[in-house]
């Protein structure tokens, strides 16, 4: 079994909260987590019809089961459970009594609020980060771009390419009739394969939607879909104005690559090597591995990016509230003096020095001014630095 690093979080967790919410894309690897870290805690799916009919039709009866409390699987199925789970919660002093997880943030996040807000401590579980599978991954970057990170992957030899198509079909099937009353789930899927051929591009809601064949409001609302489910994320711009005509759109990132890279039709790994977003998605694997690094030790997102009018841009800015970094994210592998333009103009903007670039290939350069080129296989080690 491959070790999860935000399993130490989840420990911290226990220690503090009475419940517990682990929520994440599906086959993100949330329930073998939890099983692992609470072994003795009795594990409901609530995915099976008859269990799920049983916690929605009389869910006083359902808990009452349960006196030291259970692993609860994908419980924004079962909303009626909530308001009885905060008496039993506030019954018991006992921390980590009932551990949650859910694959639909919306529903979940909806009802925790209504229900248990301050009961429950929360960790956002992503599929692996690279340095968790640094011994398994691929070494080629066209090859990890195609495979992506969902554990399924790494734990059996599926066909890769098969393997992400199911996903797509059934989460299409079934999470997204969960949240919206879709009809026509043919042109939702046409608006899924159009948002990954905007990886890394600033989100025009306008353009999408006359390209998909439908208005803006139904196009933010599909958004809103695939971030509750965890298939997409905005990576919003940064807030400080250095020269007042700054960007204010949002651009458009996968949660993993290799699924984006299958909804870009691609078949086979080879066919990424020389592909025209492949530096797209280079720079979405880089974005989303150091996310992971955040969020796997309980920590709030703090990356955005900047770019102006001009078209100058930082790929990402990481604000540490008294510091700000810059990386810029390259997927070639050979280092050319246009890898630092971006870095260049950001410090003499700001009057700051430094800032880190994380390129495909295999050196690690520490250059003048501060700067640090960084081969993206050495990520984990990015906030160490």
């Amino acid at each position: 079994m491959i070790s999860r690093i935000a399993e130490a979080e989840l420990i911290n967790l226990s220690q503090q909260y009475k419940a517990i919410a682990v929520i994440g894309p599906r086959e993100s690897g949330k329930t073998t987590l939890v099983k692992l870290v609470f072994p003795d805690k009795p594990y409901v799916n609530l995915e099976n019809p008859d269990m799920r009919n049983f916690a929605s039709e009389d869910p006083k009866a359902f808990l009452d089961q349960f006196s030291k409390g259970a692993i609860l699987d994908e419980v924004q199925r079962t909303p009626e459970l909530f308001s009885y789970l905060q008496q039993v919660l506030d019954e018991n002093d006992q921390t980590a009594q009932f551990i949650l997880t859910g694959s639909n943030n919306f529903l979940l996040q909806q009802s925790i609020t209504q229900s248990l807000a301050g009961r429950v401590g929360y960790l956002n579980l992503l599929p692996f980060s690279l340095s968790e599978v640094e011994n398994l991954a691929p070494t080629k970057i066209h090859e990890l771009l195609f495979k992506g990170f969902y554990p399924p992957l790494y734990d059996k030899p599926f066909e890769i390419q098969k393997w992400l198509s199911n996903y797509i079909s059934t989460y299409i099937e079934r999470d997204v009739r969960q949240l919206r009353s879709i009809e026509n789930l043919v042109v939702f899927e046409k608006f899924l394969k159009l948002c990954a051929g905007r990886v890394g591009q600033l989100l025009n809601k306008n353009t999408l939607a006359m390209e998909t064949g439908v208005d803006s409001k139904t196009i933010e609302s599909w958004i809103g879909v695939l971030e509750a489910s965890f298939i997409i994320f905005r990576l919003q711009p940064h807030h400080k104005n250095f020269n007042k005509r700054v960007v204010k759109m949002p651009k458009l990132y996968f949660y993993d690559v290799g699924l984006a890279s299958a909804l870009l039709g691609v078949q086979k790994a080879e066919q990424l090597e020389f592909h025209p977003f492949k530096g797209s998605l280079f720079e979405n694997m880089v974005i989303v591995e150091l996310l992971k690094q955040r969020l796997n030790k309980g920590k709030l997102n703090n990356l955005y990016f900047w770019r102006n009018s001009k078209g100058n841009e930082i790929d990402i800015i990481i604000d540490n509230f008294d510091e700000l970094i810059p990386i810029e994210i390259k997927s070639g592998e050979t280092i050319t003096k246009d890898y630092f333009k971006g870095l260049d103009y950001w410090n003499n903007l700001t009057g700051l020095t430094g800032g880190r670039v994380i390129y495909g290939g295999s050196q690690y350069q520490k250059r003048s001014h501060g700067v640090e080129v960084i081969p993206f296989a050495s990520l984990a080690e990015i906030n160490n630095r």
